[in-house]
């Protein structure tokens, strides 16, 4: 089970739609598990290594080496480590603190995520070191999934580490999305936008990554190792877009500013053998939650799998669509994506999807419907909430309670809020990170009754 405070949440509120919500979660997420997609794909036979389509003779070839950092780069290590065992050579993961590891052969690393620290800095170096001992014949696993930029921090030269963790910050804070905050991420970076792979070459480089970015692109998912699409003049319009010039440390802004195109990442890599394979996709995780939607008896609806904007506003939204519902039977709607927070002044504790699921709470207009919002990484901004559930009763407890829904929502502090309501959802490290997902369920009218009745004291 994924969610560890299930009791808790089906507490109170419409029970019966709760638990649907949490069955529809806990599916969603198995069904995005980087380990079963990697022993999918991945398979050894004798001396024969198979990788979808490709196949390699171990016979005629030299090390194996397993390189790795993001929120869901760990179950793929795993699952390298059972299949290859002791044909893997040398290996550096790099991976969340706190996320549980349990490999034998596969060495890991913890750092810290969303702001990076001297830990991932010394493990990123580490990894370049072992990224140069490959050679022609070598083969080398590339695990490098969504929070890479944070767990791998490895800044250009006159950028320091406490530089660039002012940097992620305040894209962080910006509002950017996470193509803005990666363009500009991967040009302040010596090792992203490609150029690990440069280290890398001339081995034979396999990546294996999973999608937490709409639409797939994989310069944005797995950056070290694939070309890059991006340009010094796409970062410096994230920063003209959102004001960031005078905010951001001298040494960065100077280096983005003063760019020429001889220090473009790399467009291509020429005839370099590099495979790249997409584990699990974004919208992934919606299509299954659709699936066991409809499996549990509602009409379910992808609304878009390509969700952004404010999380107060578009969650907001979405409780007055599910509401509109009224009277279609049962519905699911489903949405994917990542909206973001805006932080004019310092904040308080919360999370997009946190803020996205009280917000919807403030458009609900019957027992008969509940919103959920999840971080498939169970980690939702810098805390330790991978969400939050909420229906009705949401805004019933917190006036009861004297707590302000609006003022938690303007100042960004709603962890406490749905702390207190046991509105709160933990999941701990999942070990998957795709895009987010947001579910709203509409009972019929009969199913609403019986939410009535089970929801009475």
């Amino acid at each position: 089970m994924y969610v560890k405070n299930r009791s808790e949440l089906l507490s109170h509120g419409s029970r019966h739609l709760r638990e649907a919500a949490l069955d529809i979660v806990e599916h969603a997420l198995a069904r995005v598990d980087p380990y079963v997609a990697t022993r999918s794909l991945v398979s050894l036979s004798g001396d024969t290594l198979s990788v979808g389509d490709l196949a390699f003779d171990l016979t005629k070839r030299g090390h194996i080496y397993v390189l790795g950092a993001g929120k869901g780069s760990l179950p793929i290590a795993r699952a390298l480590e059972d299949i290859l065992g002791e044909r893997i050579t040398d290996s550096l993961v790099i991976v969340k603190e706190g996320q549980e590891s349990g490999t034998r052969r596969v060495r890991l690393r913890e750092a810290s995520h969303p702001l990076p620290d001297e830990r991932g800095y010394e493990a990123a170096r580490d990894m370049v070191r072992l990224a140069t001992r490959a050679t022609a014949g070598d083969i080398v696993f590339c695990a490098f999934t969504g929070g890479s930029s944070a767990l791998a921090p490895y800044p250009v030269a006159g950028v320091s580490l406490q530089e660039k963790r002012q940097v992620h910050k305040l894209l962080l804070e910006s509002g950017a999305s996470i193509r803005e905050i990666n363009a500009v991420r991967k040009h302040l970076s010596q090792i992203k936008g490609g150029h690990l792979a440069l280290t890398i070459f001339p081995a034979e480089i396999v990546n294996l990554t999973v999608s937490d970015v709409t639409g797939d692109p994989y310069d944005y998912i797995t950056c070290p190792t694939v070309p890059d699409t991006s340009t010094f003049a796409d970062a410096r319009a994230v920063l003209d877009r959102h004001d960031l010039w005078g905010r951001f440390p001298a040494s960065a802004a100077d280096y983005l500013r003063g760019a020429t195109t001889e220090l473009e990442n790399p467009r291509d890599f020429g005839s370099q053998p590099v495979h790249t394979f997409l584990l699990v996709r974004s919208e992934a995780v919606c299509e299954a939650a659709a699936e066991k939607a409809r499996e549990l008896g509602y009409a379910a609806h992808i609304l878009t799998t390509e969700m952004e904007g404010d999380s107060t506003a578009e969650g907001l939204v979405f409780g007055a669509l599910l509401s509109s519902r009224e009277g279609e039977g049962a519905v699911a709607l489903i949405a994917g994506g990542e909206t973001t927070v805006t932080l004019q002044s310092a904040g308080g504790e919360g999370g997009p999807n946190q803020e996205f699921a009280l917000s919807a709470s403030r458009a609900l207009t019957s027992r008969g419907q509940v919103v959920l919002s999840l971080d498939t990484d169970g980690t939702d901004g810098p805390t330790l909430l991978a969400g939050g559930l909420t229906d009705y009763s949401t805004r019933e407890s917190a006036r009861e309670r004297g707590l302000d829904i609006e003022h938690a929502l303007r100042v960004h502090d709603v962890s406490p809020v749905l702390r207190a309501l046991e509105d709160a959802i933990i999941t701990g490290h999942t070990g998957t990170n795709v895009n987010d997902l947001k579910l709203g369920l509409h009972e019929a009218t009969t199913r609403q009754e019986q939410s009535q009745e089970e929801a009475r004291p």
